[in-house]
């Protein structure tokens, strides 16, 4: 007789936020970063209830190493409704742009994130955040990546709040003042979207 033996796969632990932390650093797709002493600029936290996906660092806030540490960082915290301690605080509010580091500048403001750096990491970083209630998208390129791109314009995303909350999204322009064309066109975002956004953020943070 002969026997036949059963190997038993242990299913691959996922990686803490050190691990993948440390991943991101050494990969070689940031291996120029590294070499000049820039590391990944988010925030990701377990027991954080509101994650804030933007376009990625700018260059003040990378050289500070501060999530949104400029002046579309300081309204879009009027926006929320909230201060700095707030803002900051691990287990209210993640950060995670579209790509950890700041990408450079192009003749009309900076340079678009890399188009796979969210596909690689943010999964990784949201699967330790089973808390997250809300995914603030702010500007094009998150709305893409998440909404789909069939799902209108910038505009068309921001209006169907309504449609996108039972995906815990809420679609935002970018708070830059290079937009203020947008906002002086769209003049309900600021007595309609406003009002709905700092309602919702609030009912989460102390409810």
């Amino acid at each position: 007789l002969t026997s036949t033996l059963l190997f038993m796969v242990t299913p691959k632990s996922p990686l803490s936020f050190e691990e993948i932390n440390s991943s991101i650093i050494n990969h070689p797709s940031n291996e120029t970063f590294t070499k000049n002493g820039y590391l990944p600029l988010y925030i990701a936290h377990p027991k954080a209830k509101i994650v804030i996906i933007g376009q990625a660092p700018g260059r003040l806030a990378q050289d500070s190493s501060k999530p949104w540490n400029d002046k579309s960082g300081d309204r879009l915290r009027e926006w929320l409704g909230v201060d700095e301690t707030t803002f900051y605080n691990q287990e209210y509010f993640s950060h995670l742009p579209m790509d950890f580091y700041f990408p450079g500048k192009s003749k009309n403001g900076d340079l678009p994130p890399r188009k796979d750096f969210a596909t690689q990491w943010h999964p990784q970083l949201l699967s330790l955040m089973p808390e997250i209630q809300l995914y603030l998208l702010i500007g094009q390129y998150s709305q893409m990546y998440y909404c789909g791109r069939n799902s209108g314009n910038l505009s068309q995303r921001v209006l169907n709040q309504p449609l996108l909350k039972s995906k815990g999204y809420f679609c935002l322009p970018h708070p830059s003042p290079r937009n203020f064309m947008w906002y002086l066109k769209n003049s309900w975002f600021e007595s309609q979207t406003l009002p709905l956004l700092k309602e919702h953020v609030n009912t989460l943070l102390y409810t």
